[in-house]
């Protein structure tokens, strides 16, 4: 059993990784040289997929509502342009219950009446933390996400961005092959529902 090199979540199953360059691509044999891995950094270097993976695991385990993180790196993969982590986490979501309606709304989430207030705090988070050079995280934004998560959810939040974002470059930067994603069962965890893909 292995690490998926799918850069997005560190999960088992079969191999795969990501390509956010693909949206980048005009043409089509642009975009086949763009859909392939420029590095298997898996074999070059294992303790890269190891440490994200753990990251991955620990935001996963940390108590948020599964829901609420897909929105993050949904939201996230979104800004960066991650090919791959967006066909990923619309599968994930989709496959856990998640509407199409909030999925194809996301990216104007402000305008939209079908979040709650803990998903737009998060939401917004998110985007502060993936844009962090655009100046900051402001004294009301903090504020805002303190009324709706504790000290350790809003750490764990910002480790999820962190992971997500992580994810995100590695994808844009090693390039992968958008599409090949294939969602874990329900009810299965991303660790266990690929073993047996193997």
């Amino acid at each position: 059993m292995e690490l998926c090199p799918s850069l997005c979540d560190g999960t088992v199953h079969g191999t795969h990784a990501p390509d956010a360059a693909f949206h980048k691509c005009r043409d089509n044999k642009i975009r086949e040289r763009c859909m392939t891995r420029r590095i298997d950094y898996p074999h070059v270097a294992p303790g890269v997929l190891q440490a994200m993976g753990g990251l991955q695991r620990y935001t996963q385990e940390s108590g948020l509502e599964h829901s609420l993180l897909e929105l993050v790196k949904l939201r996230a993969s979104q800004i960066n342009g991650c090919a791959y982590c967006l066909d990923m986490h619309s599968k994930d979501a989709r496959a856990d219950g998640e509407t199409e309606q909030r999925i194809y709304v996301l990216s104007a989430w402000r305008e939209a009446p079908f979040y709650t207030a803990r998903e737009r705090a998060a939401l917004e988070w998110a985007e502060a933390i993936t844009l962090i050079s655009n100046g900051g995280i402001s004294d009301e934004l903090y504020a805002t996400v303190r009324e709706q998560f504790s000290e350790k959810e809003l750490v764990d939040l910002t480790m999820a961005v962190i992971t997500i974002n992580g994810w995100n470059r590695l994808a844009i930067g090693l390039g992968s092959d958008v599409g090949s994603y294939q969602p874990r069962a329900r009810g299965a965890t991303r660790e266990h529902a690929g073993a047996s893909a193997r």
